[in-house]
């Protein structure tokens, strides 16, 4: 059984896995739970889908809108969250809006990758990346992490 957080209404939601967590739907507010795109969250909201989120991970983009690498990657983005949800959902966190959760997370420079596993971080990278990249290095760093 997977466990996700509504990008909605931040319900924590519970999905068999003998059904296709990418159709699943809120048990609160209906909507969908994956779709196919990043969420922007503040920092209380990812530390929500931080810690709730089981049996998935969690991709965190650490951006700011004045950042040229930032506003190139942010398609990029978008496109690898199509290919990696529902095995992992896709973040984005403002640092000039959240600066006190952006330092928490370390970041020194963005943009900034940062995966999570079951609340902890398994992997970091800084730099602007193309989709296929992203999707690679997750992948990677999911299979080189303790389970």
């Amino acid at each position: 059984m997977g466990q996700f957080v509504c990008p909605a209404c931040a319900a924590v939601n519970r999905a068999p896995h003998d059904r296709d967590a990418g159709a699943a739907k809120c048990g609160r507010c209906g909507g969908k739970l994956f779709t196919g795109a990043p969420v922007a969250v503040t920092g209380a909201q990812l530390a929500r889908h931080r810690d709730a989120t089981q049996d998935a991970a969690v991709l965190v983009d650490v951006w700011a809108p004045w950042c040229g690498p930032c506003r190139t990657m942010g398609p990029q983005f978008e496109a690898a969250a199509a290919r990696l949800e529902p095995k992992v959902r896709l973040l984005k966190l403002n640092a000039d809006e959240e600066q006190a959760a952006a330092a928490e997370l370390g970041v020194s420079g963005i943009p900034a990758l940062i995966l999570f596993r079951d609340g902890r971080i398994v992997a970091r990278q800084s730099g602007a990346m193309r989709a296929d990249q992203i999707v690679a290095w997750t992948t990677q760093a999911l299979a080189q992490a303790p389970a």
